[in-house]
């Protein structure tokens, strides 16, 4: 994925906005295209990069395995590598991620009656 040039205005703007306060930048986090939709996958026991891209038939895999790593670089998602041939990965979410999953449906839950 490319990335914003540091000294490029959206990043300087991003940058103060995420200094201000912490939820602008679980809001940028969370404003990436696929990133709830694979959250509550993971939630609702669809843990393998396989199923998930199955359950969401038009995401690519370079931006599934994307999401995955960001979702675990930001503390939401377990990553667990199984010894054996072929390989085998499961995703789990973190206490932090089960939190955010039950804030999410809330949103969901407004956001219909809006």
């Amino acid at each position: 994925m490319a990335t914003r040039k540091l000294n490029s205005t959206n990043y300087l703007n991003q940058a103060y906005l995420e200094e201000k306060c912490a939820l602008n930048e679980l809001l940028f986090l969370l404003s990436k295209r696929w990133i709830t939709e694979i959250l509550f996958c993971i939630e609702e026991g669809n843990n393998r990069f396989g199923g998930i891209r199955e359950e969401l038939e038009h995401i690519s895999d370079q931006i599934l395995a994307d999401r995955l790593r960001l979702l675990e670089t930001s503390g939401f998602l377990n990553r667990e590598l199984f010894d054996e041939v072929p390989p085998r990965v499961q995703y789990s979410l973190t206490e932090k991620g089960a939190e955010l999953c039950r804030l999410l449906e809330m949103l969901c839950n407004f956001a219909e009656n809006f």
